[in-house]
């Protein structure tokens, strides 16, 4: 939470914020006292640079952003649309960009800020017909690094998440031979549930010192 006590609770954006994950991190931070706000697209566009501007504008004072917005588009490099893999470059990438820009300012204005990225697995491995999806991810990567350094001095925090093959109604619908293969390649043999992913998220704003880190949610052990 924040760094002082305040009679106003402190104010965190998630964006995409009608996901599972997003859904779940809300309640854990409601529970801790934050204010929430979980736009869906149609109030919070991360396409646009002017939507994100007429939604950021008036709430000078966020003190968390959590970038959840994303999509995949699974396919072969060879029969990709250009139009569809720009698309998953720009919510996921691009969208996270405009977002954190909105809100840096004021959180470097106020020296306190933390700004999380949802990354991917997919960044490290390049899975096959995922390279828009893992570009993009990895992007995050660089991007959040680079924040870290330009705006530790002024004390707002810049870290990536991978929350893992989480738990959710469309990993359960999978095939069983898919799942039990990605069960697999997990030390313990599980799936990260939301819950616990969502925990982390809620909690990791609260640690002062940490900056420009991935954290991987999960046992998958060949990084």
């Amino acid at each position: 939470m924040a760094d002082s006590p305040s009679a106003q609770a402190p104010l965190a954006i998630l964006t995409g914020g009608q996901g599972d994950l997003a859904q779940a991190t809300r309640g854990q931070l409601q529970a801790q006292g934050w204010k929430v706000e979980a736009p869906g697209r149609e109030e919070l566009d991360v396409l646009s640079s002017e939507s994100t501007q007429r939604y950021f504008e008036p709430r000078p004072a966020v003190d968390l952003l959590i970038c959840f917005a994303g999509v995949a588009e699974n396919r072969l490099l060879a029969r990709q649309n250009p139009a569809a893999w720009q698309h998953v470059i720009d919510t996921n990438l691009r969208g996270a960009m405009w977002a954190a820009r909105a809100v840096s300012r004021g959180m470097a204005r106020r020296r306190n800020g933390t700004i999380l990225f949802i990354g991917s697995q997919a960044a490290l491995d390049g899975p096959i017909g995922q390279s828009a999806y893992a570009a993009a991810k990895a992007g995050l990567h660089g991007l959040a690094k680079s924040l870290a350094a330009e705006l530790g001095p002024r004390n707002v925090r810049v870290n990536v998440v991978h929350p893992g093959w989480l738990e959710t109604k469309m990993t359960a619908a999978l095939p069983q031979p898919v799942k039990e293969a990605a069960q697999r390649a997990h030390a313990l043999g599980r799936f990260t549930p939301v819950s616990e992913a969502a925990r982390f998220l809620a909690a990791l704003p609260s640690f002062a010192t940490i900056s420009g880190q991935i954290f991987h949610l999960d046992s998958r052990l060949h990084r």
